[in-house]
């Protein structure tokens, strides 16, 4: 009997010990969560900084930097033709920053979007770029 009871607390201790993914909160930690760090680095750049916490690393990353140009936009008059500008052109200036939590064994266990440009159409630059298409 008191075999059992030790070969079972032993067993439990072991599993709270194990590191496990827990549910992804947007596209990029749903794409990444249980990847290889190295892979993303590969594909993206290295980290620009990085800090030992405890057996994990947190790596801060930056990245994804694009100019974009929103044309400018007209009301449209009752007969379809182009009315009054309501909007200027304007150039927006695109970039993704990024923490990464990786285990001692480098397999990404969290991240943290820490910058990003939203979009008001489709997904934000981070979730395009980090998440999107061309990520796979």
């Amino acid at each position: 009997m008191n075999f059992r009871l030790m070969t079972v607390a032993g067993l439990a201790l072991a599993l709270a010990g194990c590191t496990t993914v827990g549910p992804a909160r947007n596209a990029v930690e749903s794409r990444w969560n249980g990847q290889p760090a190295g892979t993303f680095f590969a594909k993206f750049g290295p980290p620009i900084s990085d800090v030992q916490n405890g057996d994990k690393t947190v790596y801060s990353w930056k990245g994804g930097y694009k100019k974009r140009t929103i044309p400018a936009q007209y009301a449209e008059t009752k007969d379809g033709k182009k009315g009054k500008k309501i909007a200027s052109a304007r150039t927006e200036f695109l970039s993704c920053s990024v923490q990464l939590t990786v285990s001692s064994d480098y397999v990404i266990r969290s991240v943290q979007v820490l910058g990003d440009r939203k979009s008001s159409t489709g997904p934000s630059w981070c979730d395009e770029f980090l998440a999107g298409d061309a990520a796979k």
